[in-house]
């Protein structure tokens, strides 16, 4: 299939024809001296996209948003959101916009959106801007979360401005343009439920159609389509926040307006990976009460699923009661499969069989976990130093805990199991955004300098393949990186 350049690319509108309630239209601003930072070539391909097209001055034209085809429509998407807890019933896109949906090579429809374009009215005060750091943030860890396996937007490219951007002082400005399935959230569901006061709104409808053709094809052949719809958002969730907690990675901010209907992982603000195992640990600057801490992640992801319940009442059943029974009922079915989901990640991590035993899994995984945090054992490398334990080369695991005598008798348990130490390489990385060495590449972009960043992502692209060189990307921070914040970038 040919690739179209950039002054061919055909984006649709559908999102804005069929829930126009949910679009306002806008323009990207003006960015004074747009240029590339970053471009993902293999993400271009896959789009049906030139990568030298966008290199021109009309590709980046494109990826600021300032020159779109004749025919698109961009739009601030509105949504609502529980932020911290707290209910907004008018959020939406205040410094982002969807260009609009394309078809990739493999006939899949995507849509392409763009952060840091500009202020839009629904910024709330905000400049509607971003800094080169958090887009280059955004890049970085959303296509690590795609070369692990696990579902994510992903970063087109990004782009600096040549406009500084005031936050704690002067940064130069980006815009990151990203590509999703959709953007369709748990926020838009609650939105539209409230739109009009009418709790039985003709948009709400419309908007689960939407989503079941979108996402969940399979609902519309169910007995039920919009409960199968919000059957499947649970499924894929547990499967989504399972793979997050197996991977140490740390969401930061899982307001509902940053939860997807399609299952992916989306908005990477002030996320972050697990060094030493800490079930307690918060990345986020503003998150002082640890709600978003990574234990609470499950949790946090089932009361998000159970607003998104409470916003699909009326599609459900024309009877409160009984639509409530039926929405609980459903519910219900995220603690059995995240479990399932956790547990089967685990005796993979493990290089255990798939008939292990439950009781013995739980308390094998249990114990484990436990003995890491007690020796702050870094949690990536772990894994793989207990692949090299189950080939016989027991030190340089067992050297990281600090009760031996604990850990000698939890391997002892795990050994006699007959661990596969390839199956566990398999699914364990070597090496993920390690959070110094993220820093370290995002500081240096900043400056203009972007070699770190680009020699980091080249080994991101890889994370399972242990390559001579490129020890520093596996190694834990060092002590003196101390304790580690992120911001959102707004």
């Amino acid at each position: 299939m040919s690739l179209a350049p950039s002054s061919t690319v055909v984006l649709h509108h559908r999102f804005a024809t069929e829930l126009p309630e949910l679009a306002l239209a806008w323009q990207a601003e003006e960015a004074p001296d747009p240029r590339l930072l970053v471009l993902n070539e293999p993400l271009a391909a896959e789009l049906g996209l030139d990568p030298d097209s966008l290199r021109s001055p009309d590709g980046l034209a494109l990826l600021v948003g300032t020159r779109v085809p004749e025919a698109a429509t961009p739009v601030a998407q509105v949504y609502a959101g529980h932020q911290f807890g707290g209910f907004n019933p008018r959020l939406g896109d205040g410094r982002a916009l969807l260009l609009g949906e394309l078809v990739d090579t493999g006939g899949s429809t995507r849509d392409l959106h763009l952060k840091g374009s500009g202020r839009t009215p629904l910024a709330r005060g905000g400049d509607g801007l971003a800094a080169v750091g958090p887009m280059l943030r955004e890049y970085v860890v959303s296509e690590a979360m795609h070369a692990l396996g696990i579902p994510t937007t992903r970063a087109l490219a990004v782009l600096a401005t040549g406009r500084d951007v005031r936050r704690e002082t002067v940064l130069p400005g980006a815009v990151l343009a990203r590509v999703a399935s959709s953007h369709l959230r748990v926020g838009s569901f609650q939105y539209a439920r409230g739109v009009d006061g009418d709790p039985g709104a003709d948009l709400l409808r419309r908007l689960a159609d939407h989503a079941i053709a979108r996402h969940h094809p399979g609902a519309a052949r169910a007995e039920h389509p919009h409960r199968a719809l919000f059957e499947a958002v649970v499924a894929a969730q547990a499967s989504l926040v399972a793979q997050w907690m197996l991977v140490g990675f740390v969401h930061g901010v899982m307001n509902t307006d940053n939860m997807t209907i399609s299952g992916e992982t989306i908005d990477y603000g002030p996320c972050a990976f697990l060094d030493a195992f800490d079930p307690g640990t918060v990345f986020s600057s503003i998150d002082e009460a640890g709600r978003y801490a990574y234990l609470n992640q499950p949790v946090v992801a089932e009361w998000n699923l159970a607003r998104l319940a409470e916003a699909m009442l009326p599609l459900l059943a024309e009877d409160q009661e009984q639509a409530v029974a039926l929405a609980v009922e459903s519910l219900g079915g995220f603690r059995p499969a995240y479990t399932a989901a956790w547990t089967a990640g685990m005796r993979a991590k493990l290089g255990l069989a798939d008939d292990l035993d439950e009781e013995t899994g739980t308390a094998l995984f249990n114990d484990l976990l436990a003995l890491m945090q007690a020796g702050h054992v870094d949690h990536t490398s772990c894994y793989r130093h207990l692949a090299s334990a189950a080939r016989g080369d027991t030190e340089p695991a067992r050297g990281l805990f600090l009760d031996l005598a604990a850990y000698d008798a939890w391997a002892a348990r795990w050994l006699a199991l007959r661990p596969d130490a390839d199956a566990m390489d398999r699914v364990n990385p070597v090496y993920v955004p390690r959070n110094h060495l993220v820093e370290e590449a995002l500081a240096a972009g900043t400056r203009g300098d972007l070699a770190p960043l680009h020699q980091l992502l080249e080994v991101l692209a890889a994370p399972y393949d242990e390559r001579p060189g490129l020890e520093r990307y596996a190694a834990p921070a060092p002590v003196d990186f101390g304790v580690y914040r992120t911001f959102c970038g707004t």
